[in-house]
């Protein structure tokens, strides 16, 4: 399949924090766009500026040659892609199906392999860069399947993103993610830290990340996340749900092969009484209000 603006049709499912901002991409690339997602309110804005509403999956299937998902969980991928009325019953012959859903390797692989069933090409495709590297199409795109696959949609990747990997067989790009992850999850932990022992040694938090941001201790998360706790600003570039539920994942993968994770024990167990504080649906640089 040739992938091109004005010529083919893509189909988007999700519009969340991030999934909003990579359709607009898409749609301000000249592709014509179709959307469905279960909180119709939150297409109103790509709507107006000329996408296409589907009632339902199985419709947006139907019309569309490649079909994009980032939703949830690992349960809502699995419904959207393999329930009677999910988009391998209803995609035609020759279709390119792109997860970029952070969910399970094993759930991608199954896809892949049902896919091919049904004469439907499937990658799964992962991100990285939050609400930010959404809204800059500067994300980090991990990609598993075929090579040829990947290949072919590598122009729609590269509207979204600037640092698109192809990782190899089915199910590589989301343990790509889940390696991400853990180097986050550990990380994120020790920005909160860093913050909050300069805040007690009487220091201007913000100060400090002008030294500490460009040196060794520099990262994503401490220049991008360190402000907003700074500043208080919880509201969510990623869902602290979301990120237990990676951490999960990659813990249960770790688990399998035996590797011990210290690091994404530890952050897992503090985001998890985040969330049984109430805090599951504010942004990961929440977790500094354990350290205040």
């Amino acid at each position: 399949m040739s992938i091109a603006p004005g010529k083919t049709i893509v189909g988007f499912i999700g519009l969340g924090v991030m999934g909003q901002s990579m359709a607009n991409h898409i749609l301000t690339a000249g592709y014509a766009l179709h959307v469905y997602t279960r909180t119709p309110h939150t297409a109103e804005k790509i709507l107006s500026k000329g996408a296409v509403w589907e009632e339902s999956v199985s419709m947006l299937s139907q019309h569309c040659d490649v079909i994009i998902t980032i939703v949830g969980f690992p349960a809502d991928v699995e419904t959207i892609y393999l329930d009677e009325t999910g988009i391998l019953n209803h995609a035609k012959k020759g279709t390119i199906i792109i997860d970029m859903t952070t969910s399970s390797p094993d759930l991608a692989v199954k896809i892949y392999e049902e896919a091919k069933l049904s004469g439907v090409e499937s990658l799964d495709a992962p991100v990285s860069g939050g609400d930010l590297g959404a809204q800059n199409a500067r994300l980090a795109i991990m990609v598993g399947g075929d090579e040829k696959t990947f290949d072919a949609v590598l122009p729609l990747f590269q509207v979204m993103g600037d640092n698109i990997v192809f990782q190899g067989k089915p199910g590589s790009g989301q343990h790509t993610k889940m390696a991400n992850q853990i180097a986050i999850a550990a990380g994120m932990v020790a920005v909160c830290e860093s913050i909050a022992y300069a805040g007690k040694a009487g220091l201007d938090p913000q100060t400090v990340l002008k030294s500490i941001g460009t040196g060794a201790a520099g990262s994503w998360s401490l220049n991008n996340l360190g402000p907003r706790m700074i500043a208080g600003n919880d509201d969510p570039g990623f869902y602290i749900k979301h990120f237990i539920k990676d951490m999960v994942i990659a813990r249960s993968s770790a688990g399998r092969w035996g590797l011990k994770t210290p690091g994404l024990d530890l952050a897992l167990s503090l985001y998890q009484k985040m969330a049984e504080m109430g805090h599951d649906n504010k942004g990961t640089q929440a977790l500094i209000k354990l350290f205040e």
